[in-house]
């Protein structure tokens, strides 16, 4: 079992930014690639960003791609999310994943991630 557990939402306005926390805890973080996803109201749950298990590889999806940046940090079991240069379509719940057989022709998918979080409000403000 691993356990997740997001921060760092909140509201802003458009042009700003917000950084996204993840922390983890149970078994070894490193074993999991990571993922970001979110989910606007009436809306599917979406492909956000991914890291791998060094960290030495990331994808994101072209919505966000040069604006917001996935990172992690395995000495402090966290996976992070830079968020700058917000527009009011990135307003959504964001939601951390683990994903323990991480593939790159699956790592953008929902139903490849094995445990998630609770998710964390983030609301752009026009």
């Amino acid at each position: 079992q691993v356990q997740l557990v997001e921060s760092g939402g909140g509201l802003v306005q458009a042009g700003g930014s917000l950084r996204l926390s993840c922390a983890a805890s149970g078994r070894t973080f490193t074993w999991y690639a990571m993922g970001w996803f979110r989910q606007a109201p009436g809306k599917e749950r979406e492909f956000v960003a991914a890291i791998s298990r060094s960290g030495g590889s990331r994808d994101y999806a072209d919505s966000v791609k040069g604006r917001l940046t996935i990172s992690r940090d395995n000495a402090r079991n966290t996976v992070y999310l830079q968020m700058n240069s917000l527009k009011p379509e990135d307003t959504a719940v964001y939601y951390c994943a683990a994903d323990s057989v991480p593939h790159s022709q699956t790592i953008r998918l929902v139903r490849a991630y094995d445990y998630w979080g609770q998710g964390t409000q983030v609301t752009v403000s026009s």
